[in-house]
């Protein structure tokens, strides 16, 4: 069986655009996975919101993201996992350490990004880069590291806010000339700036759109159709799921202050909450009810 990375990278190169739910928790990539994707996101920001309870601002750090991850991958028995690796965590030779722990730890793909650190969130104004020569010498020394040579390198650059989007084509390519195999635009401004960017870079391009961001937006919302139309390899949607699960927290704790805890009223709202019986099947009860009875003294 092909390994991880050639799997993402076949299905990058393929005609049709690869769409990349964004995961952050056990929840969300088993939902992700029993829904038929054959891709997961790992979202640094819902990582950071979930586990940290912090911004997407730099706080979260290497270790923590990297046990999140390992934690994730071994509850996927299908779904690849695309990592957010912030910028890396350093420079060059923290790029080499970051490259190598994710692979081990069961990713088919890591994705950097040419922000100074402490980074922020791709949508938050206030975004500044580093060098493109330093970004290049972290794309090599990524590349180098790697064990499995198909183990995917996505270069994101969010030079295209401050910097303008013929910046971020020049760094893409310089990214992909150094061996990155993925190229990542963030934040992109326009239909035409993606349709840009997708014809101006040599190797697959991902983008992402920002459902549940709405005011802080800066992507217009476009269809995988569309998007594939005008050549852009895969979409992400990060936010999908951190946004959609703190609604539904949300809507579930007014109820329970203005009924239990305001009217001393019992209330069952189904509508809000799944069931118990759901909540097992989801996360694994069938599996190990199996392994308890393969291995049960008789």
């Amino acid at each position: 069986m092909a390994s991880k990375g050639r799997q993402f990278k076949d299905l990058m190169n393929a005609p049709e655009i690869l769409i990349q739910p964004g995961v952050y928790d056990g929840y969300s990539v088993r939902l992700v996975e029993r829904a038929g994707f054959k891709v997961g996101a790992i979202s640094g920001a819902g990582v950071s919101e979930s586990r940290m309870g912090w911004v997407d601002r730099g706080v979260m750090t290497f270790d923590e993201n990297l046990d999140n991850a390992r934690r994730l991958a071994d509850c996927c028995d299908t779904l690849l996992l695309r990592v957010d690796a912030d910028t890396g965590y350093g420079n060059a030779m923290n790029v080499h350490f970051v490259v190598r722990a994710f692979e081990a730890a069961g990713m088919a793909a890591l994705m950097f990004e040419d922000q100074v650190w402490p980074k922020r969130c791709g949508h938050m104004a206030g975004k500044a880069c580093i060098p493109a020569e330093e970004m290049v010498s972290k794309v090599k020394a990524a590349v180098d590291a790697r064990r499995d040579q198909d183990f995917c390198i996505v270069s994101r650059t969010d030079a295209a806010g401050p910097l303008g989007v013929d910046e971020a084509i020049r760094r893409l390519n310089l990214y992909a000339e150094a061996g990155a195999d993925i190229m990542y635009a963030d934040a992109l401004l326009s239909r035409d700036d993606i349709a840009k960017v997708a014809r101006s870079v040599p190797k697959p391009l991902i983008v992402n759109m920002g459902l549940g961001l709405r005011a802080r937006r800066t992507t217009p919302l476009m269809s995988p159709k569309q998007l594939q139309e005008i050549g852009v390899a895969s979409v992400s949607y990060p936010r999908l799921f951190s946004t959609a699960a703190l609604r539904g927290m949300m809507d579930a704790m007014a109820v329970f202050k203005a009924e239990v805890v305001g009217n001393n009223q019992v209330v069952e709202r189904p509508d809000l909450q799944v069931s118990f019986e759901e909540l097992n099947d989801l996360m694994g009860m069938n599996q190990l009810d199996a392994l308890e009875q393969k291995f049960a003294v008789k």
